[in-house]
């Protein structure tokens, strides 16, 4: 190997260690590290609460099931479940586009097709990954379907 090669290889490795050096500053430049923070509605903690319903970590965010409890069939409470959960995440500085991971449970499977005729497309074009399953012994509060995500911010 010549001289010059050697030269060549060792400075084009520089520039690479410089390069990477470049990119990873920025990130060791953050002094905090990610928190957690809880989103309370209407910005005020409840006495002693159960759960949260709406907490983040870094960029993501994480909502709690939510349930529709009110008279309807699928497409209904379907609706009012998805209409919520965009209500929270826009509140929280997310959106429906940002949905990474969704959990659908279903009261019973049988409902699987209605859930799905109201689902498909209000997580935009291109929809994070999504597990649906029946709940064993049923919903709490009556509600034919729950729905949790988790979202970036």
């Amino acid at each position: 190997m010549s001289n010059t090669t050697r030269r060549n290889i060792l400075k084009n490795g520089t520039l690479a260690a410089a390069a990477a050096g470049a990119v990873a500053t920025p990130a060791a430049a953050q002094s905090e590290a990610p928190k957690k923070v809880v989103h309370w509605r209407n910005g005020t903690k409840p006495d002693n609460p159960l759960f949260s319903r709406a907490v983040s970590f870094g960029n993501l965010l994480f909502l709690s099931g939510i349930g529709a409890h009110v008279e309807g069939d699928i497409k209904s409470h379907t609706k009012i479940v998805l209409d919520e959960i965009q209500a929270e995440l826009e509140r929280c500085g997310s959106s429906m586009e940002k949905v990474l991971k969704c959990n659908v449970y279903l009261n019973s499977l049988d409902d699987y097709a209605g859930m799905n005729e109201v689902f498909r497309g209000r997580f935009g074009d291109e929809p994070g990954v999504r597990t649906t399953i029946a709940a064993a012994g049923g919903i709490p509060g009556d509600s034919l379907v729950e729905i949790d995500v988790i979202a970036c911010i």
